[in-house]
């Protein structure tokens, strides 16, 4: 049988254009593919506990993952943004969801049941690869994550962190304004207090780093030269 091709989409990885994989996944209808669900800021897309049954891909917005412990006390494991997968626990077996995720800004996701994405991932070697590629680069990132707790000071990691959620070091053009965040959120993040935070944040606009952006209420503009907190010993 033919591989099936997608009007529009290129699904041979050996082409120069990039495989879509919002296309694709919306080429496939509800049928195979999941439904798709917008959430509103600070919306809950499922709950630390929840049974662990689908995958999700944001296909806009960001989202955040975050873990509560037993006392009450959460931390923010990742903020996410448009074209990532996360859920993917389900795949290897999580019976439940280590995690809570949250819109932080407007988000649309599309949610695929565990068997129909296992079947896509099978049949779709483009998106197989794409997962793939998804993956090897979250855990790069938590490792990351990892030596910038152990070794860098608040303000370099929360320099790192404006940085990612700009997408600098992505390929193709940076999203240098990052969605509306809150302070609290951030200091979660870099593990600091956010009165800390605010002090960072109000150095970082003084000096040029950052400022904020006209037009959405609360959007952030993110300058390549707060590269240079990070690089700077």
């Amino acid at each position: 049988m033919p591989k099936r091709m997608t009007e529009g989409v290129r699904t041979d990885p050996s082409t120069t254009r990039p495989f879509n994989a919002t296309a694709f996944l919306n080429s496939q209808g509800t049928g195979m593919a999941g439904q798709v669900v917008d959430y509103r800021p600070a919306e809950t897309v499922y709950a630390q506990g929840d049974p662990s049954t689908t995958v999700l891909y944001i296909q806009h917005g960001s989202v955040k993952l975050s873990v509560l412990s037993p006392i009450g006390k959460e931390a923010v494991v990742g903020i996410l943004g448009g074209g990532e997968f996360f859920g993917e626990g389900a795949l290897s077996g999580q019976p439940v969801r280590r995690d809570a995720a949250t819109a932080v800004a407007a988000s649309r996701v599309r949610i695929v049941p565990k068997a129909q994405m296992i079947h896509l991932l099978h049949q779709e070697h483009a998106l197989s690869d794409r997962f793939i590629a998804h993956m090897l680069a979250r855990n790069g990132r938590l490792e990351e994550d990892l030596v910038d707790q152990l070794f860098n000071s608040s303000e370099k990691r929360l320099a790192r962190v404006l940085l990612l959620l700009a997408h600098f070091g992505k390929e193709g053009i940076p999203e240098t304004v990052v969605p509306k965040i809150s302070q609290e959120t951030l200091a979660e993040m870099v593990g600091t207090t956010r009165s800390r935070v605010s002090f960072f944040m109000n150095r970082f606009r003084k000096l040029g780093f950052i400022h904020y952006a006209g037009g959405t209420e609360g959007a952030l503009q993110v300058h390549s030269s707060l590269l240079n907190v990070v690089l700077h010993d």
